[in-house]
């Protein structure tokens, strides 16, 4: 399969929203803390009784087309993995920006916003493309870390990132706590040296 990634401008992110991002929940780590975590945490996956479709672009603050209006995305990159001319997949790294909280302030890290792959699409290896394109271009800005958010409902992501060199850097029980369709979940922290 030929897949061409490129380079887009934030303009095209009605384009980027076309493809889904949507995934079926079937198991999440659980986080159980060992003596209140004085001792650490230890993960485990665990089977969900009833699966359930989880969709980020659903919420009020979600979606690619709402960037551009919360965030100046100047140094953004954005990027489409097309094949045949029709966009399957897309990533976008935040960089250099004020007002994103997860960059700490930092001019040497890049966080990962988002990336998708159509579903009839997935398990082909357009997301460890896009991923190793995503840190290709941070590493060219000059970025020495990576860093991706994800929850511990997204066990399918949590072992791409891991398979792909991150580290699990936190490991936050309570990241979503008041905010009630997700104050379940717990948040994830992955790193990746560059």
């Amino acid at each position: 399969m030929e897949i061409k990634i490129q380079e887009i401008k934030a303009e095209r992110l009605s384009e980027y929203a076309k493809i889904p991002i949507s995934f079926e929940v079937r198991s999440i780590f659980q986080v159980d803390l060992i003596n209140n975590g004085l001792d650490g945490m230890k993960l485990h996956e665990e089977k969900v009784v009833t699966f359930y479709v989880k969709d980020y672009d659903s919420y009020e603050d979600g979606g690619p087309e709402r960037w551009i209006r919360q965030f100046n995305t100047h140094n953004w990159g954005i990027f489409l993995a097309v094949k045949d001319n029709q966009p399957v997949g897309g990533a976008t790294v935040a960089f250099d920006t004020p007002g994103v909280n997860m960059l700490c302030g930092r001019k040497d890290l890049a966080v990962l916003w988002d990336i998708r792959v159509h579903p009839d699409f997935r398990h082909q290896g357009i997301g460890t493309e896009l991923f190793r394109y995503a840190v290709d271009w941070s590493k060219k800005r000059g970025c020495k870390q990576f860093k991706i958010e994800t929850q511990n409902v997204n066990a399918n992501a949590c072992k791409f990132y891991a398979k792909q060199g991150c580290k699990l850097g936190a490991i936050d029980l309570y990241g979503y706590f008041g905010h009630p369709k997700v104050g379940h979940e717990v948040m994830m922290i992955w790193y990746l040296d560059l």
